[in-house]
């Protein structure tokens, strides 16, 4: 049996916790634009959702043969995306609540997240889920973005958790497989749809296959706190 005392939990940010997919896609569409691609959908950025920004600028470089270097791509997402993270982020409605819910009980809570530090800290603030998540992790300050397990386990480490107590709700393909390499429970909630039937999501201990419109924070946190699923 799983208790809040023994429970820790870390959120994914964007697309799990925030829907900010479309700020995301408004920065890179902006900047690659500006770098002589001006074709950029909303299905070309869906292969990329759950990969870090970082990363992302580099295989825009090499993907679209960009002059310009990863450092300089990776800036002008950067900046564009903190124009709109601090004013227009949404948070999932369940998703908050249920960030109080764990809150009021007790629970430990991290993020642990593909955006830069800066962007973080912009939504959290911009969103006030600053006031219940104090302990972030940024992809910038580990070695190895997701689908490596290095954020969920530096996350574990600044919350004092051993990663089997921890929980991680992810809502992409590379961050599932990040919290099973970290030997850590995963809630998936898929942000595209399509995506639910990837392997990498079959490792999950809860799999919400239709994303966002089927979590309930009270139906999450009855999971959590009931008897520890089998692997």
């Amino acid at each position: 049996m799983s208790t809040p005392g023994t429970l820790s939990v870390i959120f994914d940010l964007d697309g799990t916790l925030v829907d900010s997919e479309p700020n995301y896609y408004e920065a890179g569409r902006q900047t690659l634009a500006a770098h002589g691609v001006p074709d950029f959908t909303w299905a070309d950025h869906e292969r990329y959702v759950g990969v870090s920004t970082q990363e992302t600028a580099a295989l825009w470089k090499r993907e679209y043969g960009l002059d310009a270097s990863a450092d300089e791509l990776l800036a002008d997402i950067d900046r564009r995306y903190l124009q709109l993270a601090r004013t227009a982020t949404r948070v999932y409605p369940e998703m908050r609540k249920f960030v109080e819910l764990l809150a009021s009980a007790g629970v430990p809570m991290a993020v642990a997240s593909g955006s830069s530090p800066e962007a973080i800290g912009a939504v959290l603030a911009g969103t006030g889920l600053d006031a219940y998540l104090r302990t972030t992790v940024s992809a910038d300050e580990v070695p190895r973005g997701k689908p490596a397990p290095d954020v969920f386990l530096e996350a574990a480490r600044r919350l004092g958790a051993a990663p089997a107590d921890c929980v991680v709700l992810e809502d992409a393909v590379p961050g599932a497989a990040a919290a099973h390499a970290a030997g850590m429970r995963c809630i998936a909630v898929p942000y595209v749809p399509a995506q639910a039937g990837a392997p990498e999501f079959a490792t999950a201990d809860l799999l919400l296959p239709g994303g966002q419109a089927e979590f309930t924070a009270r139906d999450a946190y009855d999971w959590l706190v009931g008897p520890t699923p089998s692997r």
